[in-house]
């Protein structure tokens, strides 16, 4: 099943205002980062992740409170998602006061209330199964919710979380953003077989989602999400599209490539759509994270 956003879909279910100013906001976020970052503001890192915001806000609404979330080097939208608060997460990436974390993990690495990103690659994996059996013993029906990416499928931790999640039945999540590219090397010249194939080995149930109708999404993955529950592990593999670079500004992608990405994009349909609610959206978006942006550079350091 695919969910592939076109204008006559956008007319017949639109996302709702709270869900476009979340994508919109999630994006503002991210291009101030980079602008920032331009300026000489920022320092160490960021791996942005512009073209992929829907994925964490599709998945959000499939949630609860209880449930835990582990994120990895690109993980911005998957906290604003989850937690709302671009002003701790800035805070946190500039070391100012307010910061999530103290300003001590910047950038990758922030630890909240069930809530935990790191820059290790499938370092989350082997985590979250001990959470999720944590959950599975004292909180039946929350479930541990891990995004990784597909270059991510070439560490062997990954392997053995797939086998202690199916052979204890735990109630994990695994969502794959498969953007086509692992830093600046393509997912074909690095993975043999599929993510589907590789969860079929461990007997784990995959599903594949293309494109990015949020409402389309939540269908699809609603009762799968809710097994997991149950105690039946899920791989999620999102067919996506990185519109950045892999960090600050080395993207090495051909033209080409570029333009179909960005051809790609879940914004143009929208607003082709909506124009007008789009962009009254999007500039309250915008004006909110110039307030943030402006706020947090005026804090005395952490």
């Amino acid at each position: 099943m695919t969910a592939t956003v076109t204008e006559a879909a956008v007319a017949e279910g639109a996302p709702s205002d709270e869900d476009l100013s979340l994508l919109l906001t999630i994006r503002a976020f991210e291009e101030r980062l980079l602008d920032l970052f331009g300026q000489g503001m920022l320092n160490g890192t960021t791996h942005t992740c512009l073209g992929q915001e829907y994925v964490p806000v599709a998945l959000e609404a499939l949630l609860r409170p209880e449930d835990h979330v582990f994120s990895n080097h690109r993980g911005h939208g998957h906290y604003l998602a989850r937690h709302r608060d671009p002003e701790g997460l800035l805070a946190e990436i500039m070391g100012r006061r307010g910061a999530v974390c103290g300003g001590v993990g910047g950038s990758q690495h922030i630890r909240t209330e069930r809530y935990l990103s790191t820059g290790v690659q499938g370092e989350s994996l082997p985590v979250a199964c001990g959470v999720a059996l944590r959950l599975r013993r004292v909180s039946p029906g929350a479930l541990a919710c891990v995004y990784v990416g597909d270059g991510t499928w070439g560490e062997g931790g990954v392997y053995e979380a797939l086998n202690l999640a199916a052979l204890w039945r735990l109630p994990l999540l695994v969502v794959v953003e498969n953007n086509g590219i692992a830093q600046s090397t393509p997912t074909q010249r690095a993975m043999a077989g599929t993510i589907a194939g590789r969860a079929a080995a461990f007997g784990i149930a995959h599903e594949r989602v293309v494109g990015s109708d949020l409402a389309a999404i939540r269908r699809q993955l609603a009762p799968g999400v809710e097994a997991v529950r149950g105690g039946a592990p899920l791989v999620v593999e999102f067919v996506t599209h990185r519109l950045g670079p892999h960090s600050k500004g080395d993207d090495t992608r051909p033209a080409g490539e570029l333009a179909r990405v960005r051809a790609a994009d879940w914004r143009a349909p929208y607003a082709a759509a909506e124009p007008e609610r789009v962009a009254r959206l999007e500039a309250a978006a915008r004006a909110r994270i110039e307030a943030v942006v402006a706020d947090v550079v005026a804090r005395e350091p952490s």
